[in-house]
């Protein structure tokens, strides 16, 4: 599937539809999660890691303070937001 860059009034609609992820740089979207403990982090890593695959789509995951995970969504061909990115967003919003 050719994914094409969509435009700031698409990135407006589509991140109003998602619960607690932001725009940064215009071309990045990120989401912060908090575990109860580094075991809950890693099976939520692994979680989204078969949805990136699935979806070849791979998000950019950052485990930190041992129990926190942030997530980063861009389409990493031309560094800049895709639909894919709403959708993987959503699908990662289902597991937490």
């Amino acid at each position: 599937m050719n994914e094409k860059k969509i435009n700031k009034e698409e990135i407006e609609i589509n991140i109003s539809k998602l619960n607690g992820w932001k725009v940064i740089e215009n071309h990045h979207i990120t989401k912060d999660f908090i575990f109860k403990n580094f075991n809950h982090a890693i099976e939520f890593i692994n979680k989204i890691a078969s949805i990136a695959e699935k979806e070849n789509h791979h998000p950019d995951i950052l485990l930190h303070g041992y129990k926190r995970v942030n997530i980063k969504l861009f389409t990493h061909s031309f560094n800049g937001l895709s639909d894919k990115d709403f959708k993987v967003a959503e699908e990662i919003d289902r597991i937490k």
